[in-house]
């Protein structure tokens, strides 16, 4: 009920609302200590549930076990929201190691420039002002994006949390910009909703993540706001991942969709790509 209502009202009051309902516990959190520099008040966390900092060290562990992440790796976040990833990174990066992010929600960008960017100069942030009928009311289209980044210039990149957000066309631009910027044989984390036999087994009757409105290849969880959350079947991405150049190398699936938590590693299903030499 709560994510419904959340949904329906415009993106900018999207925002104000969260600000006002974490206001009392972000205010208490400020005066007793409790929130360290860098996490965010729970009212600009405009992505993303739990606990900030445990989510991110827990998925930056995942690229170090799973994807191959390495301190001196020239690493690439798209959608870096408001640090949940790039902060675990500030301990994992060594001196000759570097960080770009980008993302669409200006307040994030420059929460992190300001908390992240003047602790750790290697850390940088771009904003780009991209539509998106979850977080913006207005902007260029995401699937005529080209990434503000050289050919070939990261080892490692990531997008969590991203396509699940993104439609088909914006998928596809997406893996592609994400191939060219990728050294041959770099490494790309990323997670979706990914449909197949297995979890298309476990949809019926849950209440949550059903993706009740089918448009083929890919499902919705609200026609309304169709970025709210979206799923894909999994031989069309594999088939797409193919004509950007990138290989799938593992699928870690997530228990989004009733699988046993315990046997999982995220929510979501996590997907690590190799860009083909």
């Amino acid at each position: 009920m709560l994510r419904s209502l959340y949904y329906a009202l415009p993106p900018a009051m999207r925002f104000r609302a969260r600000r006002l309902w974490y206001a009392p516990l972000d205010l208490w959190e400020s005066i007793s200590g409790k929130r360290d520099a860098l996490t965010p008040p729970r009212g600009l966390i405009f992505t993303g549930g739990g606990d900030f900092r445990a989510q991110g060290d827990r998925m930056a562990e995942v690229f170090r076990r799973h994807a191959g992440l390495l301190p001196r790796h020239r690493v690439l976040d798209i959608g870096s929201g408001i640090g949940r990833i790039a902060v675990p990174l500030t301990g994992i990066l060594d001196a000759s190691g570097s960080y770009e992010g980008f993302d669409v929600v200006e307040m994030g960008v420059r929460w992190c420039q300001k908390r992240i960017s003047t602790r750790f100069p290697r850390f940088q942030f771009r904003y780009v002002p991209l539509a998106n009928d979850l977080y913006r009311a207005d902007g260029q289209e995401a699937d005529q994006f080209r990434f503000p980044y050289a050919d070939a210039d990261f080892e490692f990149a990531c997008a969590i949390s991203v396509f699940t957000h993104f439609l088909p066309d914006e998928v596809e631009q997406y893996l592609r910009e994400t191939s060219r910027v990728l050294k041959p044989g770099g490494t790309f984390c990323a997670t979706f909703f990914l449909l197949n036999a297995a979890s298309e087994a476990l949809l019926p009757g849950r209440t949550q993540f059903a993706f009740p409105h089918d448009h083929g290849h890919y499902r919705l969880m609200d026609e309304r706001v169709r970025a709210a959350n979206v799923s894909f079947r999994e031989d069309w991405l594999r088939a797409l991942a193919q004509g950007c150049g990138l290989g799938i190398e593992a699928i870690h699936y997530g228990y989004w969709c009733g699988r046993e938590k315990g046997e999982c590693i995220d929510f979501q299903d996590v997907v690590v790509f190799r860009r083909m030499k």
